[in-house]
């Protein structure tokens, strides 16, 4: 039996390649995301943290001037959840494209093992009816001595 040889299989060995290294940049882009809505989170319950301290603040004895550094701490705050939302959004953007990337690679992938599938599907076929035309063969043959043996 003859060996099957895929003609294509060089272009579906880059697809892996290119989908593994899809997988990778994948991996970077939501491991980014996971760590700037970490950071998003910190600094949310840091502003809580100078919201409860306001309120303590307030309750007490009055002193002008921690209630106006916490008032300014809380704006600094509000002004770093602003940037680092901006940062989310975009990592959720960088994560999105890679996202879209990594399916078109699959499916250029998928498509070149289906195209190989059918390939060795027709190949099988070949073989077969290779086979048994060989079969055929010997069975004629094997008549035609018989017929001689018996003339």
């Amino acid at each position: 039996m003859a060996k099957f040889r895929y003609s294509l299989q060089s272009i579906l060995d880059i697809k892996m390649k290119m989908e593994t290294q899809a997988k990778q940049i994948f991996a970077v882009a939501k491991r980014d995301l996971d760590e700037e809505e970490e950071r998003l989170d910190r600094l949310c319950e840091r502003r809580s943290f100078y919201e409860e301290k306001a309120r303590n603040l307030l309750a007490g004895s009055l002193n002008v001037r921690d209630i106006e550094e916490n008032k300014n701490a809380i704006a600094v705050m509000d002004s770093y959840i602003v940037e680092q939302q901006k940062r989310v959004v975009l990592a959720k953007k960088r994560l999105e494209r890679a996202r879209a990337e990594l399916t078109e690679v699959m499916t250029e992938r998928k498509t070149h093992e289906t195209l190989r599938e059918q390939a060795f599907e027709e190949f099988l076929q070949e073989e077969n009816k290779a086979e048994s035309k060989m079969i055929d063969e010997l069975v004629s043959y094997t008549y035609g001595q018989k017929r001689q043996v018996r003339n």
